[in-house]
C-alpha cells in the first residue's frame, strides 16, 4: 500500500470517528453538564414564581401545578423521538434542534397571557430540554466504556446537581428585580448560548456505516430492546427509583410544611441537603467504580435506599422522632441517587453503542414515566399525612431491588 493511500485513510477515519474526548475536557464536560441540566433549569428557575404568576394568569393553584405535569409528558414521551433520529442523523443536528425548540418554548412562556398557552409552550419547552438531556447521556456513551462511562457520568451529575440548588435563588432574585416573564427571557438566553457553544460540540456518534439504515430502522430498534432482560433490569431499577424520587418531590413540601410546620426556609435547608447528598455520593460513586464495579455500586444503592425506606415507613407510622425522623430516612434515600441513577443509565447502555441515543432514550422514557406515577399515587394516596409519600417511596425501592434481580439472572445464564 503506498504511503498517499494510508494518508488518504488516515484521513477519511479522522473525519469520520468521534473527536477524541481529551482534546478539550473542561470544555465538553462544561457543555455536557449544562444539556443534562436543562431538565432541572426548565422548571426550578420559576418554581419560586408560581404564586406570583397564578395569580397574574388567574389560574388556580392546581392549574399552576399542570405546568409541571405537562412539562413531565412532554420531557418523558418525546425522549423516544430524539433517541432514534440521534441514532441516525448523529448527534450535534438534533442538539441544535433541541435548543431551538427550547428557545422557541420559553419565548412562548414569557409572552403568555393565560394557562393554556403557558401549558402548550411549557410542552413545547419540554420537548426541546428532553433532546438535549438524552443526547448528552448517549454522548458520554459514545466517547467512554464500562466504568469509565459511569464515572463520567456521575462527574456530569454531580455538577448538574449544583442546578436545584442555584436555580430557585436565581429565579427568586430575577422574579423580585424583573417580574416572572423575565425568568423565562433568561431561559431565551440560556437557550441561545448554548445555541452558539455547539461550534465546540464534536460530533460523537461512530461512522456513518455504523448507524442504522433508515430512522425508521432506528424507531423498530425498541422492539428488540424491550425484549432484553438484562437492559430492563437496568431501566426498571433506575424507574421505580425514579418514582420514589418524584414521590418525595411532590410530598415533601406537605410532609415538612403542612404537616411539621416547618418554615419554608427550613424546607428549603432540607430540600438543599439532600441535593448536597446527591452531590457526595456521585463523587463517592466515580471514585469507586473503576475498582468496585458500576453493578456492585447500583445494587449497594439500591438496598440501602430499600433500607431508608423501611426506615421512613417505621417513623412516618408511628411518628417516632418527629420532622428529623422524617428527615434523616429520606437524606438517606435521597443520597443514594449518586449511586443508582448514573450506574442503571451505564448499565443499560453498555451492551448497544451502536443504539446508545435509543436507549438511552428508552431508559430516560421509564425512568420520567415511573417518576409521574410515583407523584400522582401521592396526589391519588393524600390523607393529610406523610405515609403516601413513605409508603410510594418504599414501594418503588422494593421493586427496584426486584429489577436488580433480573439482571443477577441474566448475568448467570
Amino acid at each position: 500500500m503506498t504511503d498517499s493511500h494510508q494518508l488518504r485513510i488516515s484521513e477519511v477515519m479522522s473525519a469520520s470517528s468521534p473527536s477524541p474526548p481529551a482534546a478539550h475536557p473542561l470544555r465538553l464536560l462544561g457543555i455536557l453538564s449544562v444539556l443534562m441540566g436543562f431538565a432541572a433549569i426548565s422548571t426550578d428557575f420559576y418554581l419560586p414564581a408560581m404564586p406570583t404568576m397564578s395569580q397574574a394568569l388567574q389560574a388556580p393553584g392546581g392549574e399552576m401545578a399542570w405546568t409541571i405535569s405537562g412539562y413531565l409528558v412532554g420531557f418523558s414521551f418525546s425522549q423516544l423521538i430524539w433517541g432514534p433520529i440521534s441514532d441516525h442523523y448523529g448527534r450535534r443536528l438534533p442538539i441544535a434542534l433541541g435548543l431551538v425548540l427550547f428557545t422557541l418554548g420559553s419565548a412562548g412562556c414569557a409572552l403568555s397571557n393565560s394557562i393554556t398557552t403557558l401549558i402548550a409552550f411549557r410542552i413545547l419547552q419540554a420537548i426541546g430540554a428532553c433532546a438535549n438531556v438524552v443526547i448528552a447521556r448517549a454522548m458520554v456513551r459514545d466517547l467512554y466504556h464500562g466504568h469509565r462511562a459511569a464515572q463520567m457520568l456521575s462527574t456530569l451529575m454531580t455538577v448538574t446537581a449544583i442546578t436545584p440548588l442555584l436555580a430557585p435563588l436565581i429565579g427568586g432574585q430575577i422574579l423580585t428585580l424583573w417580574g416572572w416573564r423575565a425568568i423565562f427571557v433568561s431561559l431565551v438566553c440560556v437557550g441561545i448560548i448554548m445555541l452558539g457553544s455547539m461550534i465546540f460540540l464534536p460530533e460523537t456518534l461512530p461512522r456513518r456505516d455504523e448507524r442504522p439504515h433508515s430512522v425508521f430502522h432506528a424507531f423498530s430498534h425498541y422492539a428488540h430492546l424491550i425484549r432484553r432482560p438484562r437492559l430492563i433490569g437496568y431501566a426498571g431499577a433506575g424507574g421505580c427509583y425514579y418514582a420514589g424520587t418524584f414521590a418525595y418531590i411532590s410530598g415533601s413540601p406537605f410532609a415538612y410544611i403542612s404537616y411539621h410546620h416547618a418554615s419554608s426556609l427550613l424546607y428549603a435547608l432540607l430540600f438543599g441537603m439532600g441535593i448536597v447528598g446527591i452531590m457526595a455520593a456521585n463523587m463517592i460513586n466515580s471514585r469507586l467504580v473503576r475498582t468496585w464495579g458500576s453493578d456492585r455500586l447500583l445494587i449497594m444503592g439500591a438496598v440501602i435506599s430499600a433500607l431508608a425506606s423501611l426506615w421512613l415507613v417505621a417513623d412516618v407510622w408511628t411518628d417516632f422522632g418527629g420532622i428529623w425522623g422524617l428527615f434523616l430516612p429520606l437524606f438517606l434515600f435521597v443520597s443514594m441517587a449518586g449511586f443508582i441513577v448514573a450506574n442503571s443509565l451505564s448499565g443499560a447502555m453498555h451492551d448497544d453503542p451502536a443504539h446508545a441515543g435509543t436507549v438511552s432514550a428508552l431508559t430516560g422514557a421509564v425512568h420520567y414515566g415511573s417518576g409521574i406515577i410515583g407523584s400522582g399515587m401521592v396526589g391519588l394516596l393524600t390523607d393529610g399525612t406523610p405515609r403516601p409519600m413513605a409508603t410510594t417511596i418504599s414501594v418503588g425501592t422494593v421493586l427496584s431491588l426486584a429489577f436488580l434481580l433480573l439482571i443477577h439472572k441474566n448475568r448467570r445464564g
